[in-house]
């Protein structure tokens, strides 16, 4: 059975410093390539106008950044990624 076995919080409302999911994933990239190269998915929910597009912005980033990809290639991995059902945005 798949389990959920680590969860990264960011409240960007809720202390003195906003910490945002981008920040989360910024300081975990490496992880998140590794996860992604095993099969991962990625699942982005809530503000379109903003957070989606930092978020999916941070995600082609990292990797690039871990695969060597330009911006097209990445863009290319998250659209494969995409048809396999791995990548999914539910954005309002």
């Amino acid at each position: 059975a798949d389990l959920i076995t680590r969860l990264d919080l960011a409240f960007s409302r809720d202390g003195a410093k906003k910490v945002y999911v981008q920040d989360r994933l910024r300081e975990n990239a490496a992880e998140l390539w590794d996860w992604l190269q095993a099969g991962g998915h990625f699942y982005i929910c809530g503000d379109a106008k903003r957070m989606a597009v930092d978020v999916e912005t941070t995600l082609r980033t990292t990797i690039m950044q871990h695969a060597g990809l330009d911006e097209a290639g990445a863009k290319k991995y998250l659209a494969d990624m995409q048809k396999a059902g791995r990548y999914q945005k539910d954005v309002y």
